[in-house]
């Protein structure tokens, strides 16, 4: 199953075959679309900031839902939104359903269609010149102020519109003065409005000679803002989002959008088709046909409303007045929009509509390609200190393990296979945050083994053989790393489901990578484990470092009768962090606080390296480059887009005149220069802290279901007091803050968590096996068992952190310095905090503290630990094989007898001498 396993990677890796994928990049790796959108408030409204803001908002929902990885969207200016995309194929149908207005609207059709577009008789007239129809109102817009205007050429083809004002037709989006020769501008009369119909939707009225026109044009009534009987009778903000879902129709209406009302809604639905029922069957009763229920007679007097996305006409369902002469009530079967050409339109329309229409329209000003935002210099120098941190990782593997080391690496690059497999398969756009999520696994996946390992010597030192011990070791190390690991997937999956943009990313890759890690570990490397077992040469504990005593024996310190020292240190950094962030504050960059975006081109091609280090002379923190339009040469570019701290005007000018003498070659360089919001915005922070908040929740639910309740607040406080260190440092060192800080936060989240239940998961096994002894010598023993491996894990970890550190380049520096300080912290924390506040706090138990009063003085506790460490030892010996050792490869018989001969042998040989 592994080699066919490792065949599927190879297929999907490898060029050139059928199956072969590439690993998509983020924006900040590879770059990617850029669209510019620009605000068109209606007349009489006034742009605000909350509409900006709410525009951002629903925009950034529908990217999300696009399945579009690790967006950047912000404000430009006073009314533009910028957002970039990567990995996008369609990028013109992404941008459409982006900037969606979606002001959905329900008509009752007959009674609302007016002018040209109705006989007077209550039918309606289907128009194919929309000339034709607005030529015919003409008179009509004297009075009172007109809707909106349409420009038209001299052959009466619309040109531009709809516009609320005469001027803004004109003016976008090149100003005319004048108008051609026989270009003619035409507005809609006060109360009307303008409804297209294109003729895939199965439009109304048309009559013969019609039939193969394109598009079709209708006139309704206009009256929003009326308390009584408002025309349109109903709009999307009286749908219910969570009931928005594209589906397929029963009833033979091929694809469509199934709609849901909140409860006015529903009211107002009834409504309207009360009165287009009763107005059906007057009709028929007119007709003489009052009576007649067949659907041939019904369809032909029934009357319709009508659904309108954008001021096109959606779809004209007709209401059956026989089968619902009260109307419909929507709370049971709701309503739908259907003529929708595909599944895929019908799930594009969905997503509009769920997430809201869009306070204010916007237009496309602008669509570019951009390059990457860390450019080519720092991606080869990621993936340089990358391979040279798996290269010492494997290294250290060896040294520590010996042939088991030898079983890691070849399990690693298994992991490093699968993960490679994965990202290709779910198509994870992988950014410098998800690099942030690959470094965490890498270490979980290290430390996997490492447990596995640790308690395989165990078990050979306490006189099992090889082939028993290992048995053994994952028979308890098993559970170990299911709750270690189950506890990191929880927080990567409610981070994915609640968070956006570069924290869903982070959450992806941690979850994918845990996972794999998890079968790896208990798959892969005891599958090779297994099969050596099976060798005479393998049994025997020099290749495995596990001959004489455990070589941690010097780390035997009374950690708990030192608890409130621990406690005393990490108060005064704390204080010191708490202190420093009170003071100073965080030093939030351009992700946050949002600053200056300064545009340009060159005469001629220019690296984006080069540019990069002239922006900087005008900047504390490194500025955003980024190229845009196509690459010329390698890495070169003619115009350049850059994002740094607010210049104020005097920092403008002298980098305007910097660039000017640098790059311009003796010609004026012209410089577009404005103000940008944060690409980190509100909702992603918030969206963060409340992942974090009910992740928290579920890991003490699962803690305290487990373990005990008990066990779960050391955890948490463990984690919150990690958290504080690392934001308290970067607030006392007065370090940059951005996106890809949040990610080494997050990864520190992940790393304290996963190192404490480890240690907590051995003192609970310990607690059943030393029945007379205190908390602090079960705590102490269970640190003392765990921490070669919590160290080890932690270097393990630290090892690709420090390679980034000193090999990745200035824009990685920071990044890893966030991780290394969070991960020092929670390793840190995990022995020193979190282990003495479990002891603390178990020691108030009757029990527990029965044996507190029996045991002997302090001094002697390390003493009464190893003894108790013995006893604990000889218990787990004398435990029976676990039953799973059936399933590996078993020798001969001859062999099973030398190996029990083997056996009585060493049960024979005095306690402690070396085996």
């Amino acid at each position: 199953m592994l080699a066919l396993a490792l065949a599927g990677v190879a297929a999907l890796a490898i060029p050139g075959s059928p199956t072969h994928k590439k690993v998509t990049l983020g924006l900040d790796l590879q770059g990617g679309l850029e669209v510019v959108l620009k605000a068109v408030p209606p007349k009489n409204h006034k742009l605000t900031d909350a509409d900006m803001d709410r525009s951002v908002t629903i925009m950034r929902n529908r990217i999300d839902k696009l399945g579009v990885s690790e967006p950047e969207i912000r404000k430009q200016g006073k009314n533009q939104i910028v957002i970039e995309l990567a990995g996008v194929h369609d990028p013109a149908k992404a941008a459409a359903i982006i900037g969606k207005t979606a002001q959905l609207q329900f008509y009752d059709l007959e009674n609302d269609v007016t002018g040209p577009s109705t006989d007077g008789q209550g039918n309606v007239l289907a128009q194919t010149s929309l000339f034709n129809l607005l030529n015919a109102v003409k008179t009509d817009t004297k009075k009172g102020t007109p809707t909106a205007f349409f420009l038209f050429d001299a052959k009466k083809k619309l040109k531009r519109g709809p516009q609320d004002t005469r001027e803004k037709l004109l003016s976008e989006p090149k100003k005319l003065t004048t108008l051609p020769k026989g270009w003619t501008v035409l507005a809609v009369p006060q109360n009307m409005t303008v409804v297209s119909c294109p003729r895939a939707s199965g439009c109304p009225g048309i009559q013969r000679g019609q039939e193969n026109a394109q598009t079709y044009w209708y006139l309704f009534k206009f009256y929003p803002d009326r308390v009584d009987q408002p025309v349109p009778e109903a709009t999307g903000t009286d749908l219910k989002l969570s009931a928005i879902k594209p589906d397929i129709s029963s009833s033979g209406q091929g694809n469509v959008v199934l709609l849901g009302f909140k409860s006015e809604g529903n009211k107002k639905f009834h409504e309207i088709t009360q009165r287009e029922a009763a107005r059906g069957q007057a009709v028929a009763d007119a007709a003489g046909q009052g009576s007649a229920s067949d659907i041939g007679t019904v369809t032909r007097y029934a009357q319709h409303f009508a659904i309108v996305l954008d001021g096109e006409l959606k779809s004209t369902p007709y209401i059956d007045y026989k089968q619902n002469p009260d109307g419909i009530d929507p709370t049971g079967t709701g309503a739908e929009i259907s003529n929708i050409t595909s599944y895929t339109e019908a799930k594009n329309l969905a997503l509009v509509l769920q997430t809201g229409a869009l306070p204010v329209e916007f237009e496309q000003i602008e669509r570019t390609d951009v390059s990457a935002t860390l450019g080519k210099d720092s991606l080869r120098e990621a993936k340089t200190a990358a391979l040279i941190g798996l290269l010492i990782v494997a290294v250290f593997l060896l040294v520590l393990y010996r042939f088991l080391g030898v079983v890691a690496v070849i399990g690693l690059g298994i992991y490093v296979a699968f993960l490679y497999a994965a990202i290709l398969m779910f198509g994870v756009t992988l950014t410098l945050p998800g690099f942030a999520g690959m470094i965490l696994t890498i270490g979980v996946a290290a430390d996997a083994n490492v447990v596995i390992f640790e308690r395989i010597k165990e078990e050979v030192r306490s006189g099992k053989s090889v082939r028993a011990a290992i048995a053994a070791g994952y028979a308890k190390g098993f559970h170990t790393i299911i709750d270690a690991n189950v506890v990191t997937v929880i927080t990567a999956l409610v981070l994915f489901a609640v968070a956006t943009a570069g924290v869903k990313g982070f959450a992806l890759m941690l979850m994918i990578g845990t996972i794999i890690s998890l079968v790896t570990a208990v798959a892969a490397t005891r599958a090779m484990l297994g099969l050596l077992a099976g060798f005479r040469w393998f049994d025997n504990p020099r290749f495995m470092g596990a001959h004489g005593q455990q070589t941690g024996q010097w780390l035997q310190i009374d950690f708990m009768r030192r608890r409130y020292l621990w406690f005393a240190l990490s108060g005064v950094i704390v204080a010191v962090g708490v202190g420093a962030l009170a003071a100073k504050g965080l030093n939030l960059g351009i992700d946050f606080k949002g600053g200056t975006q300064v545009t340009f081109k060159t005469p001629k091609p220019v690296s984006l390296h080069t540019v990069r280090t002239e922006a900087d002379k005008f900047t504390t923190q490194p500025a955003v480059v980024q190229g845009r339009g196509q690459q010329v040469g390698t890495d070169g570019y003619k115009s350049f887009q850059l994002r740094m701290r607010s210049l104020n005007s005097t920092q403008t000018s002298s980098l305007s005149r910097d660039i000017n003498d640098r790059f311009g070659q003796g010609k004026p360089i012209s410089f577009n220069i404005q103000t940008v919001s944060s690409s980190f915005g509100r909702q992603i922070a918030r969206a963060a802290i409340t992942a974090i908040l009910f992740s928290l929740l579920l890991i003490v639910l699962y803690i305290a279901i487990r373990f005990d309740f008990k066990f779960a607040v050391p955890v948490i406080i463990a984690l919150l007091h990690d958290i504080v260190i690392t934001v308290g440092v970067y607030a006392l060192l007065g370090r940059e803050v951005t996106n890809s800080t949040v990610a080494a936060v997050l990864t520190v989240l992940g790393y304290s968590i996963y190192d404490t239940i480890i240690i907590f998961d051995r003192i609970r096994e310990n607690v059943p096996l030393m029945r007379r002894a205190p908390f602090a010598t079960i705590a102490n023993v269970s640190l003392w068992e765990t921490i070669r491996r919590s160290l080890a894990t932690t270097f393990i970890t630290l090892l690709p952190i420090g390679s980034l550190l000193i090999f990745g380049g200035a824009t990685l520096k920071d990044f890893a310095f966030a991780l290394m300080v969070g991960i020092l912290s929670g390793a840190y924390s995990s022995i020193f905090i979190a282990a003495p506040l479990l002891t603390a706090w178990k020691e108030r138990e009757p029990e527990f503290a029965r044996r507190r009063e029996r045991a002997p003085v302090p001094g002697q506790v390390a003493v009464d630990g190893k003894v108790a460490l013995e006893e604990a030892e000889e218990a787990a010996a004398a435990e029976p094989a676990p039953s799973f050792v059936d399933v590996m490869p078993q020798p001969s018989a001859s062999a099973q007898a030398k190996r029990e001969r083997r056996r009585q042998r060493r049960r024979a040989r005095p306690h402690g001498r070396a085996r």
